[in-house]
């Protein structure tokens, strides 16, 4: 019954989903554009958590935006849509303008992060598209494999996997990763992993994050330390109708000879890159997320 179910919701998605697809890339994103301005009307308990985050964000001294709170989350909701309206396309197969349009800024610095042999720890957070940023890494860039959870429909889960596959990307699922990933980093592999939601308590530590402790993760801090593999923050960020990536130098891995402090300082500067993204694109990133929770 569960499986007729979810074909049944794959189908309906799949039908009303497909006319956006078929629109021109500049249609495509003025759709999404509506879709987000609806979402701010509508979805009130995510907008308050928004608002409520930007707000402490200003508060601390992290935000500098001389536009309202309220039109920034606007604005953010706007780029949620854009976003939503993009993947739409790239996963009914019309996504080749999208990723061609997308320009990456700093490859040099992953070149060097590739030479040293022991692979690359791609970090980056919620901001932009960042379903894009995975897609465009592997298209344009080299193949990499992101660490994600499973979507709960299966028939919907496959055809992501099968558009990943596509453009070079392949997945790791949460559940039992570490082995698989240090597995791909003996190979010299690039694995991406989003590092800005808040974790359990046992799996993270506390750092503070625009200026607010929260519950940060501690796998790349404890794999870097591990295997000696390269971490190189990167991020996308929206240009007008296309995208830029921007691949910044090999984070410097904390000299403090404990442990424990040793990955609590390398998680607060691993951080500290989407704190820098943050500032100075406040509108792009996941502000509907309860990050400071369990704090």
């Amino acid at each position: 019954m569960k499986n007729a179910l979810w074909l049944l919701q794959a189908i309906f998605l799949y039908a009303v989903t497909f006319p956006i697809a078929l629109l021109p890339l500049h249609m495509v994103l003025r759709v999404g554009a509506l879709i987000g301005q609806a979402g701010y009307l509508i979805w009130g308990s995510r907008r308050r958590i928004a608002i409520e985050n930007i707000n402490q964000a200003i508060r601390a001294g992290f935000i500098f935006d001389s536009k309202p709170p309220d039109d920034i989350i606007k604005e953010n909701f706007r780029n949620l849509g854009r976003s939503i309206a993009e993947i739409i396309k790239i996963y009914h197969g019309f996504g080749r303008e999208i990723l061609d349009r997308v320009e990456i800024k700093g490859f040099e610095h992953y070149q060097k992060a590739r030479e040293r042999g022991r692979g690359v720890l791609l970090i980056s957070g919620h901001c932009g598209n960042w379903e894009v940023l995975a897609l465009a890494a592997s298209y344009k860039v080299s193949p990499i494999t992101v660490v994600a959870r499973p979507i709960n429909n299966p028939y919907l889960n496959r055809l992501v996997e099968k558009t990943r596959k596509r453009y070079g990307n392949s997945v790791i699922y949460k559940q039992g990763a570490l082995r698989a990933i240090i597995s791909l980093f003996r190979e010299g592999r690039a694995v991406g992993i989003l590092i800005d939601q808040s974790v359990l308590p046992d799996e993270g530590v506390i750092v503070e994050f625009l200026g607010r402790p929260a519950w940060t993760m501690k796998v790349p801090a404890l794999i870097a330390r591990k295997t000696g593999v390269a971490v190189v923050p990167v991020f996308i960020k929206r240009t007008g109708i296309g995208h830029l990536i921007e691949i910044y130098p090999e984070v410097e891995l904390s000299g403090v000879e404990d442990f424990e402090k040793a990955v609590l300082e390398d998680t607060a500067r691993f951080t500290s890159y989407v704190e820098r993204y943050i500032r100075e694109n406040p509108s792009e990133w996941l502000w509907i997320h309860r990050r400071w929770k369990r704090t």
